[in-house]
Parts: structure tokens; C-alpha cells; sequence
């Protein structure tokens, strides 16, 4: 097995446990999306912790790497916040592909941050993503189109958030340092949130919100397993397999069926992450 399938088949399996991890959040119902938001991170941070201890570097930042780390922190946190709401109030495939705008909102801000310079089809499929985004998000002065903003936001946040990925891994940050970092920023801000508003759950509940955070942990492990094998230009539209897998489960479980505005939205999208990855991959 060559390591670009390696990569595929990581990718894919990253795309499952983050798509199962929106259904469970889904299906643990009437808790807060902060409280939900706890579950999966302290989950990670755990995690995290317990690879870092293995290291002989242990906990240790590379020099001018802590306010980058910050800023992805902060950003991949306002990006969780967001995508957990609209989970919460959306289909959960709608919810899902709104979080998947974030490569293309990374190509606009790795000209600022990254200082890369986007080629003119680079600006093609941003378009082209967003005017599919609007089919999903069915914009309207309703209340009900809030939730679809909130979900491109948080697909906004995960954007910028993953540019500063991309910039710590060009200085050569550890990968487990910066999910530990993220899940510690995350958890400590969601901790008094926790204690002054916690909202009793069922063990039911419990055991939902644990598996939500494995969940999260597997995708996390996965999707980095899978760039170690394969650059990013050559799996990364599998990534969208998340999709797929998300209206599976909500089909099955939740009873929800995509109306003819969001599939037709998810066709654009697609499309548009299947236009860029073809001509990024073509030869120079």
C-alpha cells in the first residue's frame, strides 16, 4: 500500500469520527452548545497531555511560537462555538458543510497571514464555494437564517485557524503541542461558563457527550496521520467524504433529508474543492 492511499484512507476515517461527533452532540438534545463544546475538548486535552508526557520534549514551545499558538486558539475556538450551534438548530449535514468553507476562507487569509499570493482559479473556487454556501444557508431576514450564518462563521473561524496551523508547522511546532494548546485555551475558557450555568444531564447524556470527545479524538489523530503520509494538495478533497457520511447518519438516526437548495449547494461546494484540488495537482 503506497502512503498517498495511506493518506486517503486516514483521511476518510478522520472524516467519519468528525461527522459521528456531529451526530452525537446532536444526539445528546437539550444541552448547551458550551456544555457540549466542554465534553469534547476536555476529551482531547487529555489526550494531548498524555502524548506530550511521552515526548522527551515534553510541553515544550519552540521561541516566538506562543502568540501564534494563541491566535489558532483562539480563532479554532470561535470557529468550535459557532459550528456547535448550528449543529445544534441545523441539519447536521448542513451544519457540517458550512464548517467545510474553511479552506476556501484560508485562501483569503494566508495572504495576510501566510503572505501567499492566491492564483487567479484560487479566487475562481472561492466564489464558486460561496455562492454554493448560499444555497445551504438560504439567507432571509427570518430568524431562522441565524443559525446558517453562525454555521459559516464558525466555517470562517476553522479557517483562520487553520492558517495558523499551516504557520506554526512552517516553524516547525509539534502537531500534539498545538491540539494541546487549542483543547487547553478551549477547556479553561469553557470552564466558568461550565460552573456558573452547568445544566444536569442524564447518564445517558454522559456517556453521548464522552463518546462525542473519542469521537473528536479519533478524527483529530487520523487527519494527522494523514497529512504525515500525503501533502495536503493530494487528499484533502476526500476530506468532503465527511458529507456524505454526516447526511448518512442524520438520515438514518435523525430523520433528516437535505432539501433540493442544500444538496445543490453541497454540489457547488464540492465541486468548486474538486476544481482547485485538480488544478493543484496538475504538473507546473
Amino acid at each position: 500500500m503506497t502512503d498517498k492511499t495511506k493518506g486517503i484512507l486516514h483521511i476518510i476515517a478522520a472524516a467519519f469520527f468528525f461527522s459521528l461527533m456531529t451526530f452525537l452532540v446532536r444526539l445528546a438534545g437539550n444541552v448547551p452548545s458550551f456544555q457540549k463544546a466542554f465534553f469534547r475538548n476536555i476529551v482531547a486535552l487529555i489526550a494531548a497531555t498524555v502524548m506530550l508526557l511521552k515526548t522527551e520534549e515534553k510541553f515544550h514551545i519552540k521561541k516566538g511560537s506562543l502568540p501564534f499558538l494563541f491566535l489558532r486558539a483562539a480563532c479554532g475556538f470561535t470557529g468550535l462555538i459557532c459550528n456547535f450551534y448550528a449543529i445544534d438548530r441545523l441539519n447536521i449535514a448542513d451544519a457540517n458543510m458550512l464548517n467545510k468553507l474553511s479552506p476556501f476562507f484560508a485562501i483569503i487569509f494566508s495572504i495576510f497571514i501566510l503572505k501567499e499570493r492566491a492564483g487567479k482559479r484560487d479566487w475562481a473556487a472561492v466564489v464558486i464555494a460561496f455562492i454554493g454556501a448560499l444555497f445551504v444557508m438560504k439567507p432571509s431576514l427570518h430568524m431562522s437564517f441565524v443559525p446558517a450564518l453562525i454555521g459559516a462563521l464558525g466555517g470562517l473561524g476553522a479557517g483562520v485557524a487553520y492558517t495558523f496551523v499551516r504557520l506554526l508547522g512552517n516553524r516547525g511546532e509539534r502537531g500534539s503541542v498545538i491540539v494541546f494548546f487549542f483543547s487547553l485555551f478551549s477547556t479553561l475558557m469553557l470552564t466558568p461558563v461550565m460552573l456558573l450555568h452547568y445544566t444536569p444531564m442524564s447518564p445517558k447524556q454522559w456517556l453521548i457527550l464522552i463518546l462525542a470527545g473519542f469521537a473528536a479524538m479519533g478524527g483529530q489523530l487520523n487527519i494527522t496521520a494523514a497529512y504525515t503520509y500525503a501533502p495536503a494538495k493530494d487528499i484533502s478533497v476526500y476530506d468532503y467524504s465527511q458529507i456524505l457520511f454526516a447526511a448518512i447518519l442524520g438520515f438514518l438516526f435523525l430523520n433528516q433529508i437535505p432539501d433540493i437548495y442544500s444538496l445543490l449547494g453541497y454540489v457547488i461546494i464540492i465541486g468548486a474543492a474538486i476544481f482547485r484540488w485538480v488544478y493543484r495537482n496538475q504538473p507546473s
